[in-house]
């Protein structure tokens, strides 16, 4: 029970960090006033609050070196992305990239269902393609394949 208590909870710290990264990109705010908003003037009570803020900060943080890893794999230039398909690559390339305990597929997937839900009508097959090529690129992701392929 706890287990999917948590899985569920982080399910919309994703979502929270999504709609954080959203504002953040659209209005230029600091991201510190953005969480002290969203931890503030939100409904979080059902929310893993630690991974929101460490999915938000970690974004926000190094948001330069995210978009340098996912670059490569775009079909159009970055500043033509809409802001969800930009928000959902820089949040599923830091999860690939630092949260190694959650598994390349949920990153993905979740990602996916993230865009299914808030992007454009394919965004959600974009966002699927790019994630995929870019976690293959982090080390610790390439052991992870192996392991589940072999």
């Amino acid at each position: 029970m706890t287990g999917t208590r948590s899985r569920h909870e982080r399910v919309r710290a994703r979502r929270r960090a999504l709609q954080a990264l959203y504002q953040w990109q659209l209005t230029g705010q600091e991201p510190a006033e953005i969480e002290r908003q969203f931890l503030s003037n939100h409904r979080l009570g059902r929310v893993d609050l630690d991974y929101f803020s460490a999915l938000f900060r970690g974004v926000t943080a190094d948001s330069d070196t995210l978009d340098a890893a996912y670059d490569g794999y775009l079909d159009r230039p970055a500043r033509t992305l809409d802001p969800v398909e930009l928000a959902l690559l820089r949040l599923g390339t830091y999860e690939l990239r630092e949260r190694i305990e959650v598994p390349y597929r949920v990153c993905i997937d979740e990602a996916v269902e993230l865009a299914k839900a808030f992007g454009a009508e394919q965004s959600h097959r974009f966002i699927n393609g790019v994630l995929d090529k870019v976690g293959r690129d982090f080390p610790l992701r390439q052991a992870e394949l192996k392991t589940r392929q072999g």
